[in-house]
């Protein structure tokens, strides 16, 4: 398994943002990581990235644990998280020049060129970050999160606010992506998860309310739709 979870809880004060929360992945698959706002996802994508600790429970990526092995953990993650932080007034390839010294890679300037290539930033690899629209702006996130190959990418809803022709393109990258690598995506978008999962978790006030394949989750709920599964198990927290 890429990801292997067990009895998570972050506490914040006496408040438990995510309560004894079980799960793993693996390689090769895109899992869905779906709640509504607030049900613990952003802070279940932080612990695994080590960006910050657990109350209780254990979590590994690729082997390594989240506390005691942070280092190689953040080597084997890509991250992209919801806010996508940039630096506008860097150039597209100075900023992944910039990511790319960061994690010392070995020739930097091939691999710029490969996530070029694979993320479809050619025609505005020249430009500022600040001048680029959201979906580019997406692309440019996406590109610093793979620049150096991890194993395991963690999206923070990758495609927010994206209009439908730029949609296309980040989930077909998604797919393409998930094909190699182990991606947990958090979104709010059900056609969504149809278009490029094929794992889904769903949590509802800090906990696990359903985890299983696509079409497990379909089979057990016949007749209704991914939204009408997603609101029938999270409708508590309406």
């Amino acid at each position: 398994m890429s990801i292997e979870v067990q009895d998570l809880t972050k506490l914040y004060g006496k408040q438990k943002a995510i309560d004894a929360i079980s799960f793993s992945t693996q390689p090769g698959k895109v899992t869905g990581f779906l709640g509504p706002n607030g049900a613990g996802k952003s802070t279940t994508m932080k612990i695994l990235t080590g960006f910050i600790p657990q109350t209780s429970g254990t979590a590994t990526v690729c082997g390594f644990d989240v506390v005691t092995q942070s280092q190689e953990v953040k080597r084997s993650v890509g991250y992209l998280p919801e806010t996508n932080p940039q630096y506008l007034e860097m150039y597209v390839k100075e900023s992944l020049a910039f990511i790319a010294e960061i994690h010392k890679l070995h020739n930097p300037a091939k691999r710029i060129a490969e996530v070029i290539e694979q993320t479809g930033l050619g025609p505005e690899q020249h430009k500022k970050i600040g001048q680029l629209s959201k979906g580019y702006r997406q692309r440019v996130g996406l590109a610093q999160a793979i620049i150096h190959d991890p194993q395991v990418l963690i999206l923070d809803e990758p495609t927010s606010g994206l209009d439908p022709n730029q949609l296309v393109g980040i989930r077909q990258l998604i797919r393409e992506l998930g094909q190699t690598k182990t991606i947990i995506l958090s979104t709010h978008i059900m056609q969504e998860v149809d278009a490029v999962c094929d794992d889904v978790i769903i949590i509802n006030q800090g906990t696990i309310v359903a985890s299983d394949s696509l079409q497990g989750i379909k089979d057990g709920h016949k007749g209704k739709t991914m939204e009408q599964i997603f609101i029938s198990l999270t409708s508590s927290s309406v």
